[in-house]
């Protein structure tokens, strides 16, 4: 990597004379080929994304969210309608394109117009989607969103050290893992030691390109299973 020196020939980051602030998020729509990002709605996705939950046959889904599961459909509504008023962090419902229902939200969060920083976040995806082909395409639409539409330089993945399902979700999405902040947060009478991920700009292209060969129609069999892994993929874009 180039070394840049300043006039007193002290090492300095590298230049970036013509940066702005990025736009900030917006209530968008982002469509895929198995799935579609719609701006977090109660009235549109609440009930459904309720029952969605209920598939869940314990709480074990909710063990690093920053909330318990909810008792009735009346609780998760109330929670619903801050999620639907909040501009950061700012919700996402994943609507699935072969059934046509919600089966989970994300977010953009802890955004920093400024620096071109941005989070995505309180990833909540219901037994309909988890482990599926959408789910990995709503991450690819939200991360294409922040980094190519909006020019965001640094795209953030941060989780419970504990939760190991969700750092090997990061890694898997070509996030680089960064180190861990310790004794950061205590939630629901616990110690939260935090894992850092990103994906920066200049490493989006290689990421990028192996998503959307993992998310190609030709990837699939006709019964849904993949060809190649994500992994297999990623590793043939950085070596080529």
């Amino acid at each position: 990597m180039t070394q840049h020196l300043n006039h007193y020939q002290q090492p300095v980051g590298f230049p970036l004379p013509e940066w702005q602030p990025r736009a900030l998020p917006q209530r968008v729509t982002l469509s895929g080929r198995t799935c579609r990002l719609e701006p977090f709605s109660v009235e549109a996705h609440g009930r459904a994304l309720y029952q969605a939950w209920q598939l869940a046959p314990d709480g074990r889904d909710w063990t690093w969210m920053p909330v318990e599961p909810f008792a009735s459909e009346e609780d998760y509504l109330a929670w619903a309608r801050n999620m639907e008023a909040s501009r950061d962090p700012l919700h996402f419902t994943v609507i699935d394109l072969s059934s046509g229902q919600p089966t989970g939200t994300l977010a953009l969060m802890r955004i920093d117009a400024q620096n071109g920083v941005v989070e995505v976040g309180h990833v909540t995806f219901s037994r309909l989607l988890r482990r599926s082909t959408a789910a990995t395409e709503a991450h690819f639409l939200l991360m294409q969103y922040a980094i190519e539409q909006l020019g965001y330089r640094r795209y953030e993945w941060k989780c419970d050290n504990c939760n190991a399902p969700s750092k090997a979700a990061a890694l898997r999405l070509g996030f680089q893992q960064e180190g861990v902040f310790r004794q950061v947060v205590v939630y629901k009478g616990r110690n939260r030691d935090t894992a850092w991920f990103s994906i920066i700009d200049g490493e989006w292209p290689r990421v990028k390109s192996a998503m959307q060969r993992w998310l190609a129609a030709d990837n699939f069999s006709a019964d849904g299973q993949q060809h190649q892994r994500l992994e297999t993929l990623r590793e043939e874009v950085n070596n080529a």
